[in-house]
């Protein structure tokens, strides 16, 4: 058995990593190829190219590389049609992976999309892809089975890959003794996988930062970067702001851990703070000209997935962005920020109000708890590879006959099968004489 798959985010590519692990547990025999990162390739998947270099955002950078892209689905276009993989899973990442699915459809493979990009939330028209394109989807939140069932696809809720991920997390314990010797309570900043996201929104967290450290002197904080560029960039952003920050490289896990509390980017790491149950404020600045756009396609009024998941109503008439003005702005738990202004002083107002109110922060964290009894169980990965494995087998058991051919046919060098040219028969003989009979 071979399974194409297609993950082009840093977190697609350790979701990925953890359902190729249960795949091969249940079916030793696998074989895992396609597109990831170096997480999937460390679970055994033979990587044709690191998808995660091309985590562009916006449509200018995917125009800028859009040569790379139009060359790996193509590439992946032969490979379909001379490997011919038994199924392709796709996760997240979509634009890309729309192309992937459209050509695996067109070679009759089964298509599964894991973590299925929220569509539901900014871009609803898009649905008609999913239908024509992907044979089952394996929901990550409770909420998109039912939707995307409402809209005609065939989809299954697994849970979220993420608390697999933070499950069979191990501690740098060695790095948790030092940090712990140190004074000060420690607030996290997590500002990103992705270098935009980086370039974008830590500038902002170092501000807030700088005015929390007026308040709470002997408080800390520690930027954790996910690769060693980005580290680099940070640590330069923290010299022009003039704080006291430490930048750290792939211990995210463990300053999740450690915090106080958090500043952080929007994403799926937002799950990862809520199993941890950390008070966190989220930011996501982009510029104004994106802002506008986004306000035409977005259907839900919260970006983070915690406040979503809490949410009383997921498509409600007004979509305004969080403001802590809302007459209900006390019942976010991560109070949100998606702007292209600034919200320093927003940000470390949060910050300020749960180091400053113990009972506040407890409170939060009590309604974190809440929140991670009912969806911070584990299993997704296994669910999903359970499906895939039955969709497999189903499709095999289903599959129509291959073709053949009937006498007089043979297979072109096109590979269509057409009719050879048959010499003409004689004429038959009547009683008549044909005139070049009475010629002769």
């Amino acid at each position: 058995m071979k399974i194409f798959f297609s993950a082009g985010e840093p977190s697609g590519d350790v979701h990925g990593a953890n359902l190729i692990r249960q795949l091969r547990r249940l079916r030793p025999d696998v074989q895992c190829v396609g597109y990831g990162g170096p997480e999937m390739a460390a679970a055994g998947c033979t990587l044709h190219a690191d998808l995660t270099a091309l985590a562009v955002m916006w449509f200018l950078r995917v125009l800028l590389n859009i040569h790379k892209f139009l060359g790996l689905a193509s590439r992946a276009d032969r490979y379909f049609r001379h490997h011919r993989p038994d199924a392709v899973v796709l996760i997240d990442y979509p634009g890309f992976n729309w192309w992937i699915a459209r050509r695996a459809k067109a070679h009759g493979i089964p298509v599964l999309y894991y973590c299925p990009p929220q569509i539901w939330a900014w871009g609803s028209w898009r649905i008609k892809k999913m239908r024509r394109s992907v044979d089952h989807i394996l929901c990550a939140l409770p909420f998109e089975e039912t939707w995307f069932r409402q809209q005609g696809c065939r989809a299954t809720f697994v849970g979220h890959p993420f608390f697999d991920e933070v499950r069979r997390q191990q501690f740098d314990e060695e790095f948790l003794k030092t940090m712990r010797a140190k004074p000060g309570r420690l607030i996290t900043i997590l500002p990103g996988s992705r270098t935009q996201e980086v370039q974008h929104n830590l500038k902002w967290f170092l501000q807030a930062a700088v005015l929390v450290q007026a308040r709470f002197p002997k408080v800390r904080f520690a930027v954790a970067a996910f690769k060693p560029h980005q580290a680099q960039m940070a640590e330069q952003l923290i010299r022009q702001n003039n704080v006291a920050a430490e930048v750290y490289v792939r211990k995210t896990p463990e300053l999740i851990h450690l915090a106080e509390c958090c500043m952080a980017c929007s994403g799926s790491v937002s799950l990862e703070l809520l199993y941890h149950k950390k008070p966190t404020v989220v930011l996501y600045w982009i510029s104004p000209i994106a802002y506008r756009v986004q306000k035409v396609f977005r259907r839900v009024k919260y970006i983070t997935l915690v406040n979503l998941l809490t949410a009383k109503e997921l498509f409600p008439a007004d979509t305004t962005p969080y403001s802590p003005n809302d007459p209900d702005a006390h019942r976010v738990l991560f109070p949100e920020y998606l702007t292209y202004e600034d919200k320093t002083f927003q940000i470390a107002a949060h910050i300020i109000g749960w180091l400053a109110k113990d009972e506040q922060r407890e409170e939060l964290v009590a309604q974190l708890a809440e929140l991670k009894a009912k969806v911070g169980h584990g299993g997704a990965s296994q669910t999903a590879a359970q499906l895939i494995l039955a969709e497999v087998a189903s499709h095999i058991r289903t599959a129509p006959p291959k073709p053949h051919f009937t006498p007089g046919m043979t297979v072109a060098s096109s590979g269509r099968a057409e009719r050879k040219l048959e010499p003409a028969p004689p004429p038959k003989r009547t009683g008549k004489k044909h005139r070049s009979d009475r010629a002769a």
